[in-house]
């Protein structure tokens, strides 16, 4: 008979105070412990060729019927045999519901029929034996409980009875008093007749659709991994029993939310990465650093911008952004990063050299996963830069400008506005739009196949496509 039980979930609702969710659901977990329980069928003959990893409960090569009548009628009596149809291949017989079940059986170093793996056969067959007595008694309820989820209502949090966490907010605000004292030597405002002349193209390009996103409403679907659960655990989606000795289910390794994997797949993509599940910061998917430090924009770039601007001779060192800094010091920075976050020192007094800044910021954009013009959307843009009107590329880039996630979106708008101040000092600088094209479009855009020669007769258009939106990073992005 189905055990059900019905439970109250006590949760805290956003101005609401706190609340009670009445959950009704199948007691899984009693359904486990009565599962049958697995019984060897010990081989007191010696069998030849027997593989190494197989202990007495190989039979070598028998039929179907000689297996039945060696698992007899006992619930949970097991046995491997070699095929006689497909010598070297090997079978899992299991005795279960009154008939015998026959399964492929592999070894790779661990014992699998499917998708889990285990040390040993006894506990693949207990595993196995568990979920067939489940499937069988609470066949009709597992259809249905993604459809009745508590996860709407009473949100996973609240089941999760996490400790509550402060979330630091880093300061989104880069001092540019630097760059206006420069702009402000007469010195300067003859090479700034660059950004006059392309601002007078007039493109007639509508606001950008992502001008405004804050980091909150950053989308984000869960980054979920098989994983195998120390005693019994709930789903956080359904809230019912995850059954099963080893990988039970999916846990998110963003933010360690914990579901049935047929629960994982209508779960909505409503990720909070939480600090204990991310250890660093270069090498971690952009939207997930950015909802896991509660920012707009990675704190790297931040900071980074933000430091460059702000020393003195900062825009105007030569060769900015095309001279490299030494590796060590680069690495140091990185490291720096990952362990402290937005409390990493850059600073003058402990990098003098601007190089290291500048290298060090590029090098988080190299290390991304998916980089800042995303795989999906960089045939769009090598598309755009090879039309050549500019007003008709520029039109397309900014289509294309649209496309892009929230986070990587924000960050580049943030990144082009911070290089276009970089090209209005050229003549001190001598890095140009065009210079600084030939050095990020690498950097920024990549195939998703680093080994196919398409990547290389796209060089000039990535250069193209960063040249054009440092000119026109006002009209393509505010």
């Amino acid at each position: 008979m189905l055990v059900c039980e019905l439970r109250e979930v006590t949760y805290k609702s956003k101005g609401a105070g706190k609340r009670t969710c009445r959950v009704l659901s199948v007691h899984v977990y009693q359904l486990q412990q009565q599962a049958p329980q697995p019984r060897r069928i010990v081989c007191t003959m010696e069998v030849e060729n027997k593989p190494k990893y197989y202990g007495r409960e190989f039979h070598g090569m028998i039929s179907r019927e000689g297996t039945d009548a060696l698992l007899g009628d006992v619930e949970g009596s097991y046995l491997i045999r070699e095929s006689q149809r497909q010598p070297g291949s090997y079978t899992l017989a299991i005795r279960f519901g009154g008939t015998t079940k026959n399964f492929r059986l592999y070894y790779d170093g661990k014992h699998f029929v499917a998708d889990k793996r285990f040390d040993t056969i006894q506990n693949l067959v207990a595993d196995g034996l568990i979920t067939m007595y489940i499937e069988a008694k609470a066949e009709e309820y597992i259809k249905r409980m993604t459809g009745e989820p508590i996860y709407e209502p009473c949100g996973y949090l609240s089941l999760r009875k996490r400790t509550s966490r402060v979330v630091t907010t880093f300061s989104r605000t880069v001092t540019t008093a630097t760059i206006d004292e420069v702009d402000n030597f007469s010195s300067i405002s003859s090479s700034t007749s660059q950004s006059s002349e392309n601002s007078s193209l007039d493109l007639a390009l509508s606001p950008s659709k992502r001008a405004s996103t804050e980091a909150s409403s950053y989308e984000k679907p869960h980054n979920f991994k098989v994983n195998t659960f120390r005693g019994p655990h709930w789903c956080e989606y359904c809230a019912n029993f995850m059954w099963g000795l080893v990988a039970q289910g999916v846990k998110c390794a963003d933010c360690g939310l914990a579901t049935h994997k047929q629960c994982s797949k209508v779960v909505p993509n409503d990720c909070q990465p939480h600090m204990k599940y991310i250890k660093k910061v270069y090498g971690i998917d952009l939207t997930t650093i950015v909802k896991a430090h509660n920012t707009t924009r990675p704190v790297v770039v931040d900071n980074c911008v933000q430091e460059i601007e702000r020393r003195k001779d900062g825009l105007l060192s030569e060769g900015l952004y095309r001279v490299s800094g030494f590796n060590d010091d680069i690495e140091e920075v990185k490291l720096s990063f990952d362990k402290d976050g937005a409390q990493a020192d850059i600073s003058e007094s402990t990098y003098e050299d601007i190089n290291t800044i500048a290298g060090a910021l590029k090098l988080y954009f190299r290390m991304l996963p998916i980089p800042l013009i995303t795989f999906d959307v960089y045939p769009k843009f090598i598309e755009a830069a090879k039309i050549a009107d500019d007003k008709d590329c520029l039109r397309k880039i900014h289509e294309t400008l649209d496309e892009l996630p929230p986070a990587h979106f924000q960050t580049l708008s943030f990144l082009m506005a911070h290089l276009h101040r970089v090209a209005k000092c050229d003549k001190f600088n001598l890095m140009t739009a065009e210079n600084l094209g030939m050095v990020w479009g690498p950097t920024l855009m990549r195939l998703a196949d680093t080994n196919s020669l398409a990547g290389l007769t796209d060089l000039k258009f990535q250069r193209r496509a960063v040249e054009l939106m440092i000119k026109f990073q006002d009209a393509l992005f505010n």
